[in-house]
């Protein structure tokens, strides 16, 4: 019988999506193992048993995988961020695939192909944005860094290689200040104290840097010095702005921003488009990648310049934008205003004329669409991690779009609507997995849907 502190040999044969190798005891107990690659030959130590199955940790390593790799991060396995970087980039691509081909076949029920991944050029150093928690270490100074996993204690550190050398920079110029001045740091058991977070985006293209301080108050003592800093030491800097955030709260922006530098907005290109991206705008961290996977699923929109495009969910209508000059009319739906606003603006910037924005959620857009006698021949969507969900999958079917592009960043909630898609009437024709997020367990995919039968 398995218990506590047992050492077992273990092989590792397949790996979960959340970064553990799983093996078999020689009677026939999965074990979860992290930092374990498959082909692993270990000495494991359990850790807690089950009913019918285990987690242990690595004891010793008997015989490496062929995969596994010399980890490149001081703070791998501490940090809750990357969870491959014990193995190689192909071998990571392929648990990517892997648990899109699960789900799609598992949680749908469908035998739809899903194609190669479409992997990143580059697994280090594409993060275009980072929301960096600042705390009191154990000892009373300054701690900046990464939340370990399923916790809020921060991992302090100087450097994270998903990031660009000039965060980095950032992060050191902002504990210079800290300590040169008398501002303190935000105390989440208290309450009390000011710096909370400290929140940086680049222009990828433009390589101009926004720098943006949470704070639990309206600003921080000696701004002035705090600017002088930035400026000299950033040659890239384009806006510095405060952003006040007094709730108890995880959420990590407050309502109120204070431009203390610049514009309060950077821009950037993406699929030809020039867009603002000002502390609250939505954009993809890795804007190389969100090109590939807004390239596919225009690939499969299959747009002749004749059709109307239904965005739902197009937030600040990147995706939408994306293939306005190859469709008729696009209309974009999004529940939040703001993001709304800035979809518009989007359009303006970029001399976009076709595109109209609704402030609704899907079903009342789909009302006041009929009711104007608007049917999409194509709907785009991108939906959060939650997926759809019924209601809405099925309102979708009520439009009777000929075809429907589905962009996921979660396997599981997409597969559950493909299912449910399926049942309406639509066919799964290709899902494409695409690596957003090397080195971390998130992977995002594009699917195709066709109608197969008249709406009744």
């Amino acid at each position: 019988m398995l218990k506590k502190n047992d050492i077992v040999p273990l092989t590792i044969t397949s790996a979960t999506a959340e970064g553990s190798g799983v093996g078999k005891t020689d009677e026939g107990m999965a074990v979860f193992v992290p930092l374990s690659a498959v082909g692993d030959e270990l000495d494991v130590r359990i850790l807690k048993v089950k009913k019918s199955y285990a987690f242990g940790k690595i004891e010793k390593i008997i015989k490496p995988a062929p995969s596994r790799v010399a980890p490149d991060c001081p703070y791998f396995s501490k940090c809750g961020g990357c969870v491959w970087r014990h193995i190689s980039y192909k071998e990571e691509c392929e648990i990517k695939r892997q648990k899109v081909t699960d789900a799609v076949s598992r949680i749908g029920g469908l035998d739809a192909p899903v194609m190669p991944i479409i992997g990143s050029d580059r697994a280090l150093r594409y993060r275009n944005k980072a929301q960096l928690p600042v705390g009191l270490s154990r000892e009373g100074g300054l701690c900046m860094g990464f939340y370990a996993l399923h916790s809020h204690r921060i991992i302090d550190c100087d450097d994270c290689l998903l990031q660009p050398e000039c965060f980095a920079d950032v992060m050191r110029i902002t504990r210079e200040f800290m300590e040169k001045t008398d501002n303190d740091v935000y105390d989440e058991a208290t309450g009390k104290g000011r710096l909370r977070h400290l929140y940086i985006r680049l222009g990828e293209v433009t390589n101009e840097l926004m720098v943006c301080y949470v704070v639990n108050g309206n600003g921080l003592k000696q701004e002035d010095i705090l600017l002088k800093m930035l400026r000299e030491g950033l040659p890239n800097l384009k806006t510095v702005v405060i952003n006040s955030n007094r709730e108890n709260t995880n959420v990590i922006l407050g309502a109120k921003n204070r431009v203390i530098y610049g514009s309060g907005y950077i821009t950037d290109v993406l699929c030809g488009l020039k867009f603002k991206i000002s502390p609250f705008s939505f954009w993809q961290v890795n804007r190389a990648q969100a090109e590939t996977l807004y390239n596919k699923a225009r690939e499969y929109a299959a747009l002749t310049g004749e059709e109307t495009l239904l965005d739902l969910y197009c937030g600040t209508g990147t995706i939408g934008l994306s293939m306005a000059r190859d469709c008729k009319k696009l209309i974009g739906v999004e529940i939040i205003e703001d993001a709304v606003r800035d979809a518009e603006n989007n359009a303006a910037v970029n001399s976009i004329c076709n595109a109209r924005f609704m402030c609704a959620d899907a079903p009342e857009a789909a009302a006041r669409l009929e009711s104007e006698g608007v049917r999409p021949d194509v709907v785009v969507l991108d939906p959060p991690r939650k997926g759809c969900g019924e209601e809405l999958v099925r309102t979708i079917g009520k439009m009777a779009p000929e075809r429907v592009v589905y962009v996921s960043c979660d396997p599981a909630t997409l597969a559950r609507d493909l299912k449910t898609f399926a049942e309406i009437g639509y066919k799964t024709e290709e899902v494409t997995p695409v690596d957003m997020f090397p080195r971390t367990a998130h992977v995002e995919s594009a699917c195709l849907m066709s109608r197969k039968k008249p709406h009744n």
